[in-house]
């Protein structure tokens, strides 16, 4: 826990009942190794219904808005500063700290080599799989699991770049001249420009890689999970040059990929990876890095051995002089 007060902050009784529900919502997230980002947050408390009544907008008749959003937010912030909220379990996507490792001996390095050394399971699957997702904040729910699967992860953050695309491009490329099978797994909002992305990849993917067979599935978000998750729906925005299409086929309204129950996500990802994977080759091809990651492991006891030999006869020869 990292509770930590650093302002003095008067809270409302409205507002101490809103912080103790949501510090039960981050725990039970916590307990399942996810940091949800603020707006994953919010959306939790609506889904729930957890706002008071007063914060209904007369207007829309609901409490899913801008306003809100952002006095939620403010809350957040003054309950993390006044010790009301363990500062460990909300992530700022957009903000991360680069700093190099250290390490306290060879052995060291060598031990953690061994927790992280992985031979690639895919290269000799027939498949080659990979997950792209319309925005960074998800990233935390889904990369993690990713990293798990071993599949490569992209985070568009909107329409990507013709950069990104023509790198992706040609990783792909050689993957398909290896004679794999190349399957994008996306995930977007369901809002006028989120639909509209999986087209976007569609089309210019086929640009760098001269139309080569490519399949691009769509995992989320569609409406037939709309339908079953029931997500709380934000109106399509009518500044979106595509709203006058998606409002033909949809409705005016919309969901965002934040508003979905994370472990929902996580299921997704997992269950089409894994039925899309040689289930035989990938069991070989444990065993040969479990075999590996054990001569790693051996190495380094050895030299943790032989730090300590060396420490002792260092000892002894201090206590001569």
């Amino acid at each position: 826990m990292a509770k930590i007060a650093f302002i003095e902050h008067k809270f409302s009784n409205s507002s101490l009942s809103l912080l103790a529900a949501t510090n039960k919502i981050m725990a039970e997230y916590a307990r399942q190794n996810y940091r949800l980002t603020l707006r994953q947050l919010y959306y939790q408390m609506i889904a729930r219904d957890l706002f008071p009544v007063e914060w209904v907008d007369p207007q829309t008749g609901t409490k899913n808005n801008i306003k809100n959003y952002k006095r939620f937010g403010d809350l957040i912030n003054n309950g993390r500063l006044a010790g009301h909220l363990d500062w460990d379990y909300i992530e700022d996507r957009a903000r991360e700290t680069v700093f190099p490792s250290f390490w306290s001996s060879p052995a060291s390095i060598v031990e953690a080599c061994a927790q992280q050394f992985r031979f690639d399971k895919w290269k000799n699957q027939p498949n080659h799989i990979e997950v792209m997702v319309e925005k960074d904040a998800v990233s935390g729910i889904l990369a993690p699991v990713c990293s798990r699967l071993q599949v490569r992860f992209t985070a568009n953050r909107g329409y990507a770049s013709s950069s990104l695309f023509y790198e992706v491009s040609q990783r792909l490329s050689d993957k398909m001249r290896d004679g794999k099978k190349v399957i994008i797994l996306y995930f977007g909002d369901h809002d006028p420009s989120g639909m509209d992305m999986t087209r976007d990849i569609i089309d210019r993917m086929g640009i760098f890689t001269f139309d080569a067979d490519i399949e691009v599935r769509r995992l989320a978000l569609n409406m037939e999970q709309v339908e079953q998750w029931n997500p709380p729906e934000n109106p399509a925005k009518e500044t979106d040059s595509r709203f006058t299409d998606y409002r033909d086929q949809y409705g005016e309204s919309c969901w965002e990929l934040d508003a979905v129950e994370p472990r929902d996500l996580a299921k997704l990802v997992t269950d089409e990876v894994e039925s899309l994977r040689d289930d035989d080759l990938w069991a070989e091809a444990v065993e040969k890095e479990d075999d590996a990651k054990a001569r790693l492991n051996l190495v380094a006891e050895t030299m943790k051995q032989e730090d300590e030999e060396n420490e002792e006869d260092a000892e002894d020869s201090e206590d001569d002089d």
